[in-house]
């Protein structure tokens, strides 16, 4: 087990010490001089001197590369001199409302596929088309889409939940379940068709003769064996979650990465952009890497392996 441990950890680390290489080739490969790209908009007396200084510039390139590794890697990602403050500042004050969007949406994604798939698994034919005909529809329609639905039946019209603003958890509710629908809609497919095939394996057959319920087969023996290809797709899922937070939050006026990231973007504030590709892209390796450690808990097999 723990060799496994040992080589998805070396394994993650490599990834991320490949994305912290493409960002800074990427940022070399521009067009124009890296003083320029980092100023973005803004021009006064001084600014680019003081770039050069901050990203050692006119250092070779080989001491810059090992330079910007060892400052990415002690969470120092530069200033944002559009906002005149630190950019690691910035992002860590707007990453909880995004991580708490992308929790609840995955959390939410989960419940509705577990129990869409135990409840409609091997069971008649127009019980599994209707599931598949409405997790179809969930998984084809855009976030910003059920996201206007939402806003239009349940702000609008009921009142029931606010238009916009992140003040308490009632706020949270339709931003997360805009989110979470599609891949919902998608891992209930994937898991009704792991569990059927879990059903018709000869474990059940031993089970059922020892008297238990239907329900209880399904979550406590069933489930487990339809897992895997769910935990395979984790990776896709968390990378679908963030990516869709920034859109779900410009339609909620929630605050966040995603509305960071898009003032980034029209001011051209390039650290800032930097920083938060970086920061997807970790995440989205340690997810990974903790998904690949749970397979191997799931399915026994691969420890020995």
């Amino acid at each position: 087990m723990w060799r496994l441990v040992i080589s998805r950890l070396g394994a993650g680390l490599l990834v991320a010490w490949g994305s912290a290489t493409a960002a800074f080739l990427a940022l070399h490969a521009l067009p124009g001089r890296v003083e320029d790209i980092l100023a973005g908009d803004l021009d006064y007396p001084g600014l680019r001197e003081a770039i050069a200084a901050e990203w050692g510039l006119d250092r070779p390139l080989w001491e810059q590369y090992l330079g910007f590794l060892a400052r990415i890697a002690s969470g120092d990602f530069g200033t944002s001199y559009e906002l005149r403050q630190p950019v690691a500042r910035v992002v860590m004050a707007q990453l909880w409302p995004t991580v708490e969007l992308a929790l609840a949406a995955g959390v939410l994604a989960l419940l509705f596929a577990v129990v869409v798939a135990t409840l409609t698994s091997g069971r008649g034919r127009v019980a599994r088309a209707a599931a598949s005909t409405l997790e179809l529809v969930f998984a084809s329609t855009p976030v910003f889409w059920l996201g206007i639905l939402l806003l239009m039946a349940f702000s609008f019209t009921l009142r029931w939940f606010p238009v916009s603003g992140a003040a308490d958890w009632r706020a949270l509710v339709l931003p997360a379940t805009a989110l979470a629908l599609p891949t919902a809609g998608l891992l209930a497919q994937v898991l009704r068709e792991a569990m059927e095939r879990a059903l018709e394996q000869p474990f059940v057959v031993t089970v059922r003769a020892r008297g238990l319920g239907e329900l209880r087969l399904r979550l406590r023996h069933v489930l487990r064996h339809a897992a895997l290809p769910v935990v395979t797709l984790g990776g896709w899922i968390i990378g679908g979650l963030l990516g869709g937070a920034v859109i779900t939050e410009k339609v909620f006026g929630r605050p966040g990465l995603g509305t960071v990231t898009l003032n980034a973007v029209l001011s051209q504030d390039a650290p800032v952009v930097l920083a938060v590709v970086l920061l997807a892209a970790f995440i989205h390796v340690a997810a990974s890497t903790l998904l690949d450690l749970l397979y191997a808990l799931i399915d026994p097999r691969l420890k020995a392996s």
